[in-house]
Protein backbone atom coordinates (compact mmCIF):
# COMPACT_ATOMS: atom_id res chain seq x y z
CA UNK A 1 0.00 0.00 0.00
CA UNK A 2 2.77 2.55 0.91
CA UNK A 3 3.56 2.35 -3.19
CA UNK A 4 0.02 3.69 -4.15
CA UNK A 5 0.35 6.04 -1.06
CA UNK A 6 3.19 8.12 -2.48
CA UNK A 7 2.12 8.50 -6.06
CA UNK A 8 1.19 12.03 -6.82
CA UNK A 9 -1.81 12.86 -8.93
CA UNK A 10 0.79 13.76 -11.85
CA UNK A 11 2.63 10.45 -11.69
CA UNK A 12 -0.60 8.52 -11.66
CA UNK A 13 -2.49 10.85 -14.33
CA UNK A 14 0.59 10.31 -16.58
CA UNK A 15 0.97 6.32 -16.03
CA UNK A 16 -3.44 5.84 -16.78
CA UNK A 17 -2.34 7.97 -20.21
CA UNK A 18 0.26 5.39 -21.23
CA UNK A 19 -1.82 2.25 -20.41
CA UNK A 20 -4.50 3.44 -23.37
CA UNK A 21 -1.42 5.00 -25.53
CA UNK A 22 0.15 1.28 -25.44
CA UNK A 23 -2.88 -0.66 -26.54
CA UNK A 24 -1.72 -1.46 -29.82
CA UNK A 25 1.70 -2.96 -28.63
CA UNK A 26 0.74 -6.57 -27.91
CA UNK A 27 -1.93 -6.74 -30.69
CA UNK A 28 -0.03 -8.31 -33.26
CA UNK A 29 1.54 -10.61 -30.35
CA UNK A 30 -1.86 -11.51 -29.58
CA UNK A 31 -3.59 -12.35 -32.71
CA UNK A 32 -0.40 -14.29 -34.43
CA UNK A 33 -2.04 -17.87 -34.72
CA UNK A 34 -5.08 -16.22 -36.24
CA UNK A 35 -3.17 -14.42 -39.16
CA UNK A 36 -1.72 -17.44 -39.19
CA UNK A 37 -4.57 -19.20 -40.11
CA UNK A 38 -6.61 -16.13 -42.20
CA UNK A 39 -3.69 -15.09 -44.00
CA UNK A 40 -1.47 -17.98 -44.54
CA UNK A 41 1.51 -16.68 -43.10
CA UNK A 42 4.46 -18.73 -41.83
CA UNK A 43 5.99 -17.75 -37.93
CA UNK A 44 8.64 -16.24 -39.66
CA UNK A 45 6.30 -14.19 -41.60
CA UNK A 46 4.24 -12.78 -38.50
CA UNK A 47 7.33 -12.57 -36.62
CA UNK A 48 8.04 -10.17 -39.26
CA UNK A 49 5.38 -7.97 -38.58
CA UNK A 50 6.77 -7.36 -35.03
CA UNK A 51 10.39 -7.00 -36.16
CA UNK A 52 9.13 -4.29 -38.30
CA UNK A 53 7.61 -2.53 -35.34
CA UNK A 54 10.23 -3.34 -33.28
CA UNK A 55 13.02 -1.63 -35.64
CA UNK A 56 10.41 1.57 -36.16
CA UNK A 57 10.03 1.55 -32.38
CA UNK A 58 14.13 1.74 -31.82
CA UNK A 59 14.10 4.64 -34.39
CA UNK A 60 11.70 6.43 -33.06
CA UNK A 61 13.06 5.80 -29.39
CA UNK A 62 16.76 7.35 -30.61
CA UNK A 63 14.58 10.20 -32.27
CA UNK A 64 12.58 11.40 -29.92
CA UNK A 65 15.61 11.24 -27.00
CA UNK A 66 17.85 12.95 -28.97
CA UNK A 67 15.88 15.53 -29.84
CA UNK A 68 14.71 15.48 -26.10
CA UNK A 69 17.96 16.87 -25.38
CA UNK A 70 17.77 19.70 -27.62
CA UNK A 71 13.66 20.81 -27.51
CA UNK A 72 12.70 19.89 -23.99
CA UNK A 73 11.39 16.30 -23.03
CA UNK A 74 7.72 17.52 -22.37
CA UNK A 75 7.74 18.83 -26.51
CA UNK A 76 8.91 15.41 -27.34
CA UNK A 77 6.33 13.43 -25.01
CA UNK A 78 3.52 15.59 -26.51
CA UNK A 79 4.98 15.39 -30.14
CA UNK A 80 5.17 11.64 -29.76
CA UNK A 81 1.44 11.06 -27.99
CA UNK A 82 -0.15 12.75 -30.99
CA UNK A 83 1.56 10.56 -33.67
CA UNK A 84 0.72 7.43 -31.94
CA UNK A 85 -2.88 8.51 -31.04
CA UNK A 86 -3.14 9.30 -35.01
CA UNK A 87 -1.13 6.25 -36.06
CA UNK A 88 -2.31 3.36 -34.08
CA UNK A 89 -6.43 4.86 -35.53
CA UNK A 90 -4.85 4.11 -39.01
CA UNK A 91 -3.65 0.61 -38.11
CA UNK A 92 -6.90 0.06 -36.35
CA UNK A 93 -9.47 1.24 -39.32
CA UNK A 94 -6.97 0.16 -42.47
CA UNK A 95 -4.71 -3.18 -41.71
CA UNK A 96 -6.93 -5.89 -43.82
CA UNK A 97 -3.23 -8.03 -44.72
CA UNK A 98 0.08 -8.48 -44.43
CA UNK A 99 1.37 -5.43 -46.58
CA UNK A 100 -0.84 -2.98 -45.57
CA UNK A 101 -0.36 -4.74 -41.02
CA UNK A 102 3.63 -4.56 -41.43
CA UNK A 103 3.30 -0.79 -42.85
CA UNK A 104 0.92 0.56 -40.70
CA UNK A 105 2.13 -1.10 -37.35
CA UNK A 106 5.52 0.00 -38.73
CA UNK A 107 4.30 3.52 -38.70
CA UNK A 108 2.53 2.84 -35.06
CA UNK A 109 6.20 1.85 -33.81
CA UNK A 110 7.66 5.08 -35.32
CA UNK A 111 5.35 6.97 -33.43
CA UNK A 112 5.71 5.57 -29.63
CA UNK A 113 9.32 6.34 -28.84
CA UNK A 114 8.73 9.98 -27.11
CA UNK A 115 6.22 8.27 -24.61
CA UNK A 116 8.92 6.26 -23.05
CA UNK A 117 12.51 7.83 -23.17
CA UNK A 118 11.64 11.27 -23.04
CA UNK A 119 9.18 10.35 -20.12
CA UNK A 120 11.89 9.17 -18.15
CA UNK A 121 13.86 11.99 -18.13
CA UNK A 122 10.83 14.13 -16.90
CA UNK A 123 10.36 11.62 -14.14
CA UNK A 124 14.22 11.86 -13.34
CA UNK A 125 13.72 15.49 -12.98
CA UNK A 126 10.76 15.69 -11.03
CA UNK A 127 12.17 12.96 -8.54
CA UNK A 128 14.69 12.73 -5.91
CA UNK A 129 16.99 10.21 -5.79
CA UNK A 130 16.40 8.30 -3.02
CA UNK A 131 12.68 7.50 -4.49
CA UNK A 132 13.68 7.51 -7.97
CA UNK A 133 13.13 3.44 -8.26
CA UNK A 134 9.96 3.78 -6.97
CA UNK A 135 8.87 6.44 -9.38
CA UNK A 136 10.63 4.51 -12.26
CA UNK A 137 8.47 1.78 -11.03
CA UNK A 138 5.33 3.43 -11.64
CA UNK A 139 6.40 4.57 -15.31
CA UNK A 140 7.49 0.87 -16.43
CA UNK A 141 4.27 -0.59 -14.58
CA UNK A 142 2.03 1.50 -17.07
CA UNK A 143 3.80 -0.20 -19.56
CA UNK A 144 2.79 -3.47 -18.77
CA UNK A 145 -0.51 -2.65 -17.89
CA UNK A 146 -0.57 -1.27 -21.36
CA UNK A 147 0.43 -4.54 -22.86
CA UNK A 148 -2.03 -6.32 -20.00
CA UNK A 149 -5.15 -4.39 -22.03
CA UNK A 150 -3.88 -4.47 -25.36
CA UNK A 151 -3.91 -8.68 -24.32
CA UNK A 152 -7.19 -8.59 -22.76
CA UNK A 153 -8.53 -6.19 -25.40
CA UNK A 154 -7.58 -8.45 -28.04
CA UNK A 155 -8.95 -11.49 -26.40
CA UNK A 156 -12.00 -10.07 -26.42
CA UNK A 157 -11.82 -8.66 -29.78
CA UNK A 158 -11.31 -12.08 -31.18
CA UNK A 159 -13.89 -13.46 -29.25
CA UNK A 160 -16.69 -10.85 -30.20
CA UNK A 161 -15.50 -10.47 -34.14
CA UNK A 162 -11.80 -12.20 -34.78
CA UNK A 163 -8.73 -10.35 -35.84
CA UNK A 164 -10.60 -7.36 -37.02
CA UNK A 165 -12.48 -6.41 -34.21
CA UNK A 166 -9.35 -6.84 -32.41
CA UNK A 167 -7.40 -4.53 -34.22
CA UNK A 168 -10.30 -1.87 -34.59
CA UNK A 169 -10.49 -1.57 -30.16
CA UNK A 170 -6.38 -1.36 -29.80
CA UNK A 171 -6.63 1.30 -32.35
CA UNK A 172 -8.57 3.50 -31.33
CA UNK A 173 -7.60 3.01 -27.73
CA UNK A 174 -4.87 5.24 -28.19
CA UNK A 175 -6.66 8.63 -28.42
CA UNK A 176 -8.03 8.65 -25.00
CA UNK A 177 -4.69 8.35 -23.77
CA UNK A 178 -3.38 10.83 -26.64
CA UNK A 179 -6.10 13.24 -25.05
CA UNK A 180 -5.23 12.65 -21.01
CA UNK A 181 -1.27 12.75 -21.68
CA UNK A 182 -1.61 16.25 -23.55
CA UNK A 183 -4.34 17.60 -20.43
CA UNK A 184 -1.23 16.29 -18.22
CA UNK A 185 1.69 18.23 -20.14
CA UNK A 186 -0.40 21.31 -20.24
CA UNK A 187 1.58 22.91 -17.11
CA UNK A 188 4.35 20.29 -16.88
CA UNK A 189 7.74 22.95 -17.23
CA UNK A 190 10.19 22.10 -20.78
CA UNK A 191 13.28 21.62 -19.69
CA UNK A 192 16.83 21.96 -21.57
CA UNK A 193 19.32 20.96 -19.56
CA UNK A 194 22.84 22.62 -20.03
CA UNK A 195 24.94 19.98 -21.39
CA UNK A 196 28.37 21.38 -20.77
CA UNK A 197 32.30 21.09 -22.08
CA UNK A 198 33.78 18.90 -20.30
CA UNK A 199 32.30 16.09 -21.04
CA UNK A 200 30.64 14.44 -24.27
CA UNK A 201 28.68 11.68 -25.50
CA UNK A 202 31.70 9.39 -25.50
CA UNK A 203 32.88 10.18 -22.26
CA UNK A 204 29.10 8.66 -20.66
CA UNK A 205 28.63 5.85 -23.07
CA UNK A 206 32.74 4.46 -23.04
CA UNK A 207 34.61 5.54 -20.47
CA UNK A 208 31.68 5.75 -17.62
CA UNK A 209 32.12 2.50 -16.76
CA UNK A 210 28.33 1.80 -15.22
CA UNK A 211 26.73 3.76 -17.99
CA UNK A 212 28.11 1.48 -20.08
CA UNK A 213 27.10 -2.10 -18.21
CA UNK A 214 23.81 -0.91 -17.97
CA UNK A 215 23.72 -0.01 -21.85
CA UNK A 216 24.93 -3.64 -22.30
CA UNK A 217 22.72 -5.04 -19.91
CA UNK A 218 19.80 -3.23 -21.45
CA UNK A 219 20.08 -4.74 -24.37
CA UNK A 220 20.72 -7.80 -23.32
CA UNK A 221 17.49 -7.67 -21.21
CA UNK A 222 15.42 -6.26 -24.17
CA UNK A 223 16.80 -9.19 -26.41
CA UNK A 224 14.83 -11.41 -23.55
CA UNK A 225 11.90 -9.25 -22.71
CA UNK A 226 10.64 -8.70 -26.38
CA UNK A 227 11.42 -12.48 -28.10
CA UNK A 228 9.16 -13.63 -25.27
CA UNK A 229 6.60 -10.81 -25.40
CA UNK A 230 6.15 -11.23 -29.07
CA UNK A 231 6.27 -15.78 -28.66
CA UNK A 232 4.50 -16.04 -25.43
CA UNK A 233 0.70 -15.91 -26.53
CA UNK A 234 1.61 -18.37 -29.31
CA UNK A 235 3.74 -20.58 -26.97
CA UNK A 236 0.37 -20.71 -24.49
CA UNK A 237 -1.98 -21.36 -27.44
CA UNK A 238 0.44 -24.26 -28.83
CA UNK A 239 0.26 -25.87 -24.93
CA UNK A 240 -3.64 -25.00 -24.88
CA UNK A 241 -4.01 -26.85 -28.15
CA UNK A 242 -1.88 -29.68 -27.52
CA UNK A 243 -4.20 -30.36 -23.73
CA UNK A 244 -7.72 -30.17 -25.84
CA UNK A 245 -8.53 -26.52 -25.90
CA UNK A 246 -8.05 -26.21 -29.55
CA UNK A 247 -11.27 -23.89 -30.02
CA UNK A 248 -10.50 -21.18 -27.64
CA UNK A 249 -6.90 -21.62 -27.72
CA UNK A 250 -6.11 -17.92 -28.63
CA UNK A 251 -7.99 -16.31 -27.12
CA UNK A 252 -7.15 -17.83 -23.83
CA UNK A 253 -3.65 -17.55 -24.47
CA UNK A 254 -4.16 -13.53 -24.85
CA UNK A 255 -5.88 -13.30 -21.55
CA UNK A 256 -3.37 -15.50 -20.02
CA UNK A 257 -0.97 -13.25 -21.16
CA UNK A 258 -2.51 -10.02 -20.29
CA UNK A 259 -2.50 -11.46 -16.65
CA UNK A 260 1.09 -12.42 -16.79
CA UNK A 261 1.44 -8.48 -17.65
CA UNK A 262 -0.31 -7.57 -15.10
CA UNK A 263 1.91 -9.16 -12.24
CA UNK A 264 4.84 -7.68 -14.69
CA UNK A 265 3.71 -4.49 -13.43
CA UNK A 266 3.85 -5.75 -9.99
CA UNK A 267 6.92 -6.71 -10.72
CA UNK A 268 8.42 -3.13 -11.94
CA UNK A 269 6.52 -1.50 -8.58
CA UNK A 270 8.21 -3.63 -5.90
CA UNK A 271 11.53 -4.43 -7.43
CA UNK A 272 11.95 -0.20 -8.84
CA UNK A 273 11.33 0.73 -4.88
CA UNK A 274 13.49 -2.89 -3.41
CA UNK A 275 16.06 -0.54 -5.47
CA UNK A 276 15.91 2.31 -3.73
CA UNK A 277 16.61 0.08 -0.42
CA UNK A 278 18.91 -2.57 -1.09
CA UNK A 279 20.49 -1.26 -4.06
CA UNK A 280 20.60 -0.86 -7.95
CA UNK A 281 22.88 -4.18 -8.58
CA UNK A 282 22.19 -6.72 -6.18
CA UNK A 283 18.35 -6.25 -8.04
CA UNK A 284 19.68 -6.48 -11.42
CA UNK A 285 21.74 -9.47 -10.76
CA UNK A 286 18.81 -11.08 -9.01
CA UNK A 287 16.19 -10.83 -11.40
CA UNK A 288 18.00 -11.35 -14.75
CA UNK A 289 19.71 -14.55 -13.19
CA UNK A 290 16.01 -15.93 -12.50
CA UNK A 291 15.07 -14.60 -15.82
CA UNK A 292 17.77 -16.78 -17.11
CA UNK A 293 16.99 -19.43 -16.06
CA UNK A 294 13.26 -19.19 -16.70
CA UNK A 295 13.82 -18.53 -20.41
CA UNK A 296 16.24 -21.66 -20.58
CA UNK A 297 13.49 -24.03 -19.02
CA UNK A 298 9.64 -22.53 -19.67
CA UNK A 299 9.95 -24.13 -23.15
CA UNK A 300 10.53 -27.66 -22.22
CA UNK A 301 7.35 -27.26 -20.25
CA UNK A 302 5.03 -27.23 -23.00
CA UNK A 303 2.96 -30.40 -21.85
CA UNK A 304 2.54 -29.29 -18.44
CA UNK A 305 -1.39 -28.96 -17.03
CA UNK A 306 -2.76 -25.65 -18.26
CA UNK A 307 -2.68 -24.02 -14.59
CA UNK A 308 0.20 -25.13 -13.64
CA UNK A 309 2.33 -23.69 -17.29
CA UNK A 310 0.22 -20.09 -16.62
CA UNK A 311 1.94 -19.76 -13.08
CA UNK A 312 5.34 -20.26 -14.47
CA UNK A 313 4.56 -17.84 -16.72
CA UNK A 314 3.55 -15.80 -14.43
CA UNK A 315 7.20 -15.63 -12.31
CA UNK A 316 9.16 -15.79 -16.01
CA UNK A 317 6.99 -12.40 -16.70
CA UNK A 318 7.48 -11.01 -12.95
CA UNK A 319 11.14 -11.84 -13.68
CA UNK A 320 11.53 -10.31 -17.57
CA UNK A 321 10.10 -6.97 -16.80
CA UNK A 322 11.58 -7.03 -12.88
CA UNK A 323 14.62 -5.12 -14.50
CA UNK A 324 13.40 -2.58 -16.28
CA UNK A 325 12.61 -0.16 -13.84
CA UNK A 326 16.03 -0.50 -11.98
CA UNK A 327 18.11 -0.54 -15.22
CA UNK A 328 16.54 3.01 -16.12
CA UNK A 329 16.74 4.63 -12.60
CA UNK A 330 20.16 3.81 -12.47
CA UNK A 331 21.14 4.86 -15.77
CA UNK A 332 19.54 8.70 -14.74
CA UNK A 333 21.84 8.39 -11.65
CA UNK A 334 25.46 7.59 -13.81
CA UNK A 335 25.07 10.06 -16.51
CA UNK A 336 24.91 13.93 -16.30
CA UNK A 337 21.44 14.95 -17.15
CA UNK A 338 22.49 17.14 -20.47
CA UNK A 339 23.32 13.84 -22.08
CA UNK A 340 20.76 11.79 -20.56
CA UNK A 341 18.36 11.65 -23.49
CA UNK A 342 21.55 11.03 -25.76
CA UNK A 343 22.23 8.33 -23.49
CA UNK A 344 19.07 6.93 -23.82
CA UNK A 345 18.72 7.06 -27.37
CA UNK A 346 21.84 5.00 -27.65
CA UNK A 347 20.57 2.59 -25.27
CA UNK A 348 17.08 2.76 -27.75
CA UNK A 349 18.63 1.93 -30.48
CA UNK A 350 21.08 -0.95 -28.83
CA UNK A 351 18.38 -2.71 -26.61
CA UNK A 352 15.24 -2.50 -28.98
CA UNK A 353 17.52 -3.10 -32.23
CA UNK A 354 18.21 -6.43 -30.47
CA UNK A 355 15.01 -6.44 -29.26
CA UNK A 356 13.54 -5.97 -32.86
CA UNK A 357 15.96 -9.35 -34.13
CA UNK A 358 14.80 -11.40 -31.47
CA UNK A 359 11.51 -12.25 -32.51
CA UNK A 360 12.32 -12.93 -36.02
CA UNK A 361 15.21 -15.10 -35.04
CA UNK A 362 12.21 -17.02 -32.58
CA UNK A 363 10.13 -17.70 -35.41
CA UNK A 364 12.92 -18.94 -37.69
CA UNK A 365 13.82 -21.50 -35.03
CA UNK A 366 10.06 -22.75 -34.34
CA UNK A 367 9.79 -22.83 -38.59
CA UNK A 368 13.22 -24.93 -38.72
CA UNK A 369 12.34 -27.20 -36.11
CA UNK A 370 8.67 -28.13 -37.04
CA UNK A 371 9.73 -28.84 -40.41
CA UNK A 372 13.02 -30.71 -39.45
CA UNK A 373 9.98 -33.07 -37.52
CA UNK A 374 10.88 -32.15 -33.93
CA UNK A 375 8.54 -32.38 -31.30
CA UNK A 376 6.71 -29.41 -29.21
CA UNK A 377 8.49 -29.50 -26.16
CA UNK A 378 12.47 -29.52 -28.14
CA UNK A 379 10.96 -26.18 -30.78
CA UNK A 380 9.79 -24.54 -27.74
CA UNK A 381 12.43 -25.30 -25.80
CA UNK A 382 15.54 -24.51 -28.50
CA UNK A 383 13.20 -21.16 -29.18
CA UNK A 384 12.74 -19.60 -25.38
CA UNK A 385 16.70 -20.89 -24.90
CA UNK A 386 17.94 -18.54 -27.36
CA UNK A 387 16.44 -15.47 -25.48
CA UNK A 388 17.88 -16.83 -22.09
CA UNK A 389 21.37 -16.67 -23.70
CA UNK A 390 19.97 -12.66 -23.18
CA UNK A 391 19.19 -12.98 -19.54
CA UNK A 392 22.57 -14.45 -18.51
CA UNK A 393 24.71 -12.11 -20.43
CA UNK A 394 22.52 -9.04 -18.28
CA UNK A 395 23.33 -10.94 -15.40
CA UNK A 396 26.76 -11.02 -16.05
CA UNK A 397 26.25 -7.18 -16.92
CA UNK A 398 24.87 -6.47 -13.57
CA UNK A 399 28.03 -8.91 -11.36
CA UNK A 400 30.21 -6.42 -12.93
CA UNK A 401 28.69 -2.79 -12.00
CA UNK A 402 30.45 -0.94 -8.97
CA UNK A 403 29.34 1.15 -6.62
CA UNK A 404 25.66 0.72 -7.49
CA UNK A 405 24.66 -1.33 -3.83
CA UNK A 406 24.02 1.50 -1.74
CA UNK A 407 20.49 3.42 -1.36
CA UNK A 408 22.59 5.84 -3.39
CA UNK A 409 24.05 5.36 -7.04
CA UNK A 410 27.50 7.01 -7.57
CA UNK A 411 27.61 9.86 -10.83
CA UNK A 412 31.36 9.19 -11.56
CA UNK A 413 33.24 6.72 -14.37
Amino acid sequence: MAVWARVDSWTLAVSVSRVFLFATFMTIAAVIPELQREWGLSATAAGSIVTGFTITYAISLFGFAWAADHLGAKRTVAASAIASGITSALFGLFAQDYLSALVLYSLVGLAQGGIYTPLIMLFAERTEQKRRGAAMGWLIASTSIGYAASLALCGLGLYFGGWKTAFLITGLAPLIGMALLLACLKNTENRIHDRGLETGLFDQMIRNRNARLLTAGYTAHTWELLGMWAWMPAFLAASFALGGWSAAATETSALASALMHLIGASAAFSMGRLSDRLGRKRVLFGTAALAAILSFSIGWMIMLPAVLLVAIGILYGFATIGDSPVLTTALTEVVEPGYLGAVLAVRSVLGFGAGAVAPLIVGGIIDLLTEAGAGPATVWGVAFGVLGIGGALAAAMAARLRGLNGSRALRRP
